[in-house]
C-alpha cells in the first residue's frame, strides 16, 4: 500500500470523527443551548449542506494549484471550523463552525479519491478508494465513540477541540507522505463540467443522495431512539456507535473488494439489503439485542455502497473526474441533510422515534430503483449504437 493512502486515511479519520460524533452528543448540545433535539439536528443538516456547497466550490478554487497543496489547505480550513465549534457561545455560531469545517469535506474526499486512484493499477482503483475511506470508517470505531465519551464525561466542547487537533495531525501527514503529483494537462473548469453531460454520472449521484440518505435518516437520531425506545443507558450510546463504525469498516472493505469485480451487482445487494434492514429497524429498535445487530447492519450495508458509487462516478466521468468526484461526495451529504431534515420532521409530527427508519427504508429503495434503471440504460446504449451503425 502506498504511504500516500495512509496519509489520506489519516485526514479522513479526522473528518469522519467530526461528521459523525455530533450524533452521539445531540442531547448534551441541545441542553446547553436550550434548543430541542430536532433543532440540534440542524448541526447535522448544516454540516451536510456545507459539504454540498463546498465540494464544487473548493474543487474549482483548487484547479490552479497542486492537489497536494489543496489537500493541505482543506485540512487547515477543517481545523479552523472545529475550533470555532469548540468555543461557540451561541447555537448559531456553533452551526457556523460546523459549516466552515464542512466546506473542506467534499473537496478533500473528492480530490483524495482521484489521487488514490492514480496511485494504483487500474484494476485496484476501488480498493484504493476504499483504503482512503477506511480512515472514515475507523473514525466511527475509535474517534466517534472516544469523542462521545469525552463529550459526556468532560463536555462536548472538549470533543471539538480534540477534533481540531486531529486536523493538525492530518495536515502534517499529508505534507509528509503525499507526493506532488503532476497536474493534469489541460485541466480547467469547462473540461470538468463536461462530465455532467453524461446521464450515468447524474444517475450515480442521485443513487448516492438517496442510498446514503437512508443511513442518516435513522442514524442521526440514534441517541434518543436507543435511549427512549430500546431503553439503553446514555453511556451505552458510545458502544452502539462502535458497532455502527465496525459495520461501516467491514462494509467499506467488502464494497471496495467486490466493486472492482462486479460493481452493479454489489450496489443491488447493498441497497436492497439496506432498505430491508431499515424497514425492520422500526421493529428491532424495541429490543436491545436486535437493535444492536441492526445498527451494525445499517453501518455495513450503508458503507458497502460508498466505493462502488464513487468508482461509478470516476468511471463515467472519464477524463474529467475531479469535480465530478467532489460533487458526488457532496451528494452523500445532500442525502445526509435531506434525511436528517425528514427524520426530524416525522419526529416533530409525533410519529415516534422509530419513524425516521421508515424514511430511510423508502430512500434506500428509491436508490435501488435508480441503480436498476441505470444498468438498463447502459445495456441499451450499446444496442442503440449498433443499430445506428447498421442503419
Amino acid at each position: 500500500m502506498p504511504l500516500a493512502l495512509l496519509a489520506l486515511a489519516i485526514g479522513a479519520f479526522g473528518i469522519g470523527t467530526t461528521e459523525f460524533v455530533v450524533m452521539g452528543l445531540l442531547p448534551q448540545i441541545a441542553g446547553d443551548y436550550g434548543v430541542s433535539i430536532p433543532t440540534a439536528g440542524l448541526l447535522v443538516t448544516g454540516y451536510a449542506i456545507g459539504v454540498v456547497v463546498g465540494a464544487p466550490l473548493m474543487t474549482v478554487l483548487g484547479t490552479r494549484i497542486s492537489r497536494k497543496t489543496m489537500l493541505m489547505l482543506l485540512m487547515g480550513l477543517f481545523t479552523v471550523g472545529n475550533l470555532l465549534s469548540a468555543v461557540a457561545p451561541s447555537f448559531g455560531l456553533m452551526v457556523a463552525g460546523r459549516i466552515v469545517a464542512s466546506l473542506a469535506h467534499g473537496a478533500f474526499f473528492g480530490i483524495g479519491s482521484v489521487v488514490a486512484a492514480e496511485l494504483v493499477a487500474p484494476d485496484r482503483k476501488a480498493g484504493a478508494i476504499a483504503t482512503m475511506f477506511t480512515g472514515l470508517t475507523v473514525a466511527n470505531i475509535v474517534g466517534v465513540p472516544l469523542g462521545t465519551f469525552i463529550g459526556q464525561a468532560v463536555g462536548w466542547r472538549a470533543t471539538f477541540a480534540a477534533v481540531a487537533a486531529l486536523g493538525v495531525v492530518g495536515l502534517l501527514g499529508i505534507a509528509r507522505l503525499v507526493p506532488e503529483l503532476p497536474r493534469q494537462q489541460g485541466a480547467h473548469l469547462r473540461r470538468e463540467l463536461t462530465a455532467f453531460r453524461n446521464p450515468q454520472v447524474l444517475l450515480a449521484m442521485a443513487m448516492t443522495v438517496l442510498g446514503f440518505g437512508g443511513v442518516f435518516a435513522a442514524i442521526t437520531y440514534i441517541a434518543p431512539m436507543m435511549t427512549q425506545v430500546a431503553r439503553y443507558s446514555e453511556g451505552a450510546v458510545t458502544w452502539l456507535l462502535v458497532l455502527f463504525g465496525t459495520g461501516m469498516f467491514l462494509g467499506n472493505l467488502l464494497g471496495g473488494r467486490y466493486a472492482d469485480r462486479r460493481l452493479m451487482p454489489m450496489l443491488y445487494v447493498s441497497l436492497g439489503g439496506l432498505a430491508l434492514v431499515l424497514g425492520l429497524f422500526t421493529v428491532t429498535a424495541h429490543s436491545k439485542v436486535l437493535a444492536a445487530v441492526t445498527v451494525l447492519l445499517v453501518g455495513g450495508l450503508g458503507f458497502a455502497t460508498v466505493p462502488p458509487l464513487q468508482k461509478r462516478v470516476l468511471d463515467q466521468a472519464h477524463g474529467a473526474p475531479t469535480l465530478a468526484s467532489a460533487v458526488n461526495i457532496g451528494a452523500f451529504n445532500l442525502g445526509n441533510a435531506l434525511a436528517a431534515w425528514l427524520g426530524g420532521t416525522v419526529i416533530t409530527a409525533g410519529l415516534g422515534w422509530t419513524a425516521p427508519s421508515w424514511v430511510g427504508a423508502l430512500l434506500a429503495a428509491a436508490a435501488l430503483v435508480l441503480a436498476l434503471w441505470s444498468a438498463a440504460l447502459e445495456r441499451r446504449a450499446p444496442a442503440a449504437a449498433l443499430a445506428a451503425l447498421a442503419g
